[in-house]
């Protein structure tokens, strides 16, 4: 008869996603690096703002375009191959760019796009892959959790490696930022190799843990090792996904959430110093601050949605209602139009980012829906919907900017988008299920 401690379930899906919330935020770290060291570098090497511009801009681009590939590249390798290879990649380029401006012949402001946009086609697959690890390793009950786990490393990423790239570039010079993530990006990589299995293949599973998540409704089986699976990068599948209300909706609320996410990231700062008053100093500790409500939010969140699924049974009910209500929490930006204290405009932004964090369940909704033999294509295309925030939202917020002279317009922009966001899920989605595929 087996001993109680046999027929209790291990819990090694903990250790995975403790796992990739580590490399995601790294992951995130490695995407800031030029931002923090960007200053120092520019002054050395003599970059213009233009010139700065552009290399800034070159993760954006190619992270978007490589989204689709990369997917598809995750459904016909499997998810360990492809990370690890993107992990190895992105850290090599990351560290390459403290030698920019030693080889002759070769600008720094060539070698720096170069090195730029080839982190950000390494990193494409990132987020699918970690979807595909999450739809593996994780019953539906616990997805919404997850998920938001590896989601909130994003504001994470934030509070824990700024203030060590800062203290870098102060203590040593700004080469030594990308020297040393590069290196934490290689010792990742090796950590990825030998620990991160599928279910079905890890040393430290027991039966009981496979079975909790079999019957859960994880794919176990996902990451089976083998040989190279059929090519699911087909016009045809990429039709499918488009041509589906559900997914589109999804894609379309992802889209607008991200708004948010690069309005802060790119001009909130400047907000804080031109529209505020704030010097640079200040500004940088008040951006912390909604960065760590973000974090919480996002983790409350996940917990919220699983709660609710495993009282309800309602998956539809358990993603939806955390994200129309954090949603709603997150309009409070525009209130930031109305206030004049520094106080407020902070607590206002906090607030919506909480809110935000709380609505980031998109990852988790694709665990739930995105067709069992596509999940690395359908990531793909989600995220690269996602991240074309990226490119649209600076550009709209510069041309606002520009004309009107303040932010209020570029408030109500992002405003907006978290309205968009809440009829995207509520009128357009519909139910949420796994998408069945047609012969």
């Amino acid at each position: 008869m087996p001993s109680e401690s046999a027929m209790r379930p291990t819990r090694i899906r903990y250790r995975i996603i403790a796992l990739i919330f580590l490399i995601t935020s790294l992951n995130y770290a490695d995407r800031a690096t030029f931002s923090i060291a960007g200053e120092a570098a520019s002054a050395e090497l003599g970059l213009g703002a233009v010139q700065t511009g552009f290399i800034l801009s070159a993760f954006a681009w190619a992270y978007v375009l490589a989204q689709v590939p990369g997917g598809a590249l995750l459904d016909r390798f499997g998810t360990k191959r492809v990370y690890v290879a993107a992990i190895a990649l992105w850290s090599a380029c990351t560290a390459l760019q403290g030698f920019v401006g030693w080889v002759p012949g070769v600008t720094a402001v060539t070698a720096l796009f170069v090195m730029r946009f080839l982190v950000g086609l390494a990193e494409a697959p990132s987020f699918p892959g970690n979807a595909r690890l999450v739809a593996a390793w994780f019953p539906a009950r616990e997805r919404g959790t997850a998920s938001a786990i590896f989601n909130s490393a994003q504001y994470f990423s934030l509070v824990a490696f700024a203030p060590l790239m800062g203290w870098l570039v102060h203590a040593f010079h700004w080469r030594a930022v990308f020297w040393v993530m590069g290196l934490l990006g290689l010792v990742a990589a090796a950590i990825f190799v030998a620990f991160i299995h599928g279910p079905d293949r890890h040393p430290s599973i027991n039966a009981a843990e496979l079975e909790l998540i079999r019957e859960g409704g994880g794919e176990i089986a996902m990451e089976r090792s083998g040989a190279p699976s059929q090519r699911t990068f087909t016009w045809h599948n990429v039709r499918q996904l488009l041509a589906n209300r559900m997914m589109l909706g999804i894609y379309l609320g992802q889209y607008c959430i991200n708004v948010l996410t690069y309005f802060f990231v790119t001009w909130f700062p400047i907000y804080l110093v031109k529209e505020r008053g704030l010097n640079i100093m200040e500004a940088g500790f008040a951006a912390a601050v909604p960065a760590i409500c973000g974090f919480v939010g996002g983790l409350a969140g996940g917990i919220v949605s699983d709660r609710i699924l495993a009282r309800t049974g309602s998956l539809d009910r358990a993603r939806k209602v955390p994200l129309v209500l954090g949603m709603s929490l997150a309009t409070l930006i525009l209130a930031c139009v109305w206030v004049d204290q520094e106080w407020l405009v902070i607590l206002f932004m906090s607030l919506a980012f909480f809110g935000k964090g709380v609505a980031s369940l998109g990852w988790a909704v694709m665990a739930d829906v995105a067709p069992r033999q596509l999940a690395g294509l359908s990531g793909g295309v989600f995220n690269m919907f996602g991240n074309t925030a990226g490119i649209v939202t600076p550009i709209v917020v510069g041309f606002i900017v520009a004309g009107t002279g303040s932010f209020d317009l570029a408030l109500a922009f992002v405003a907006l988008h978290c309205v968009l966001t809440i009829i995207a899920y509520t009128a357009i989605v519909g139910p949420i299920r796994r998408l069945e595929l047609a012969a």
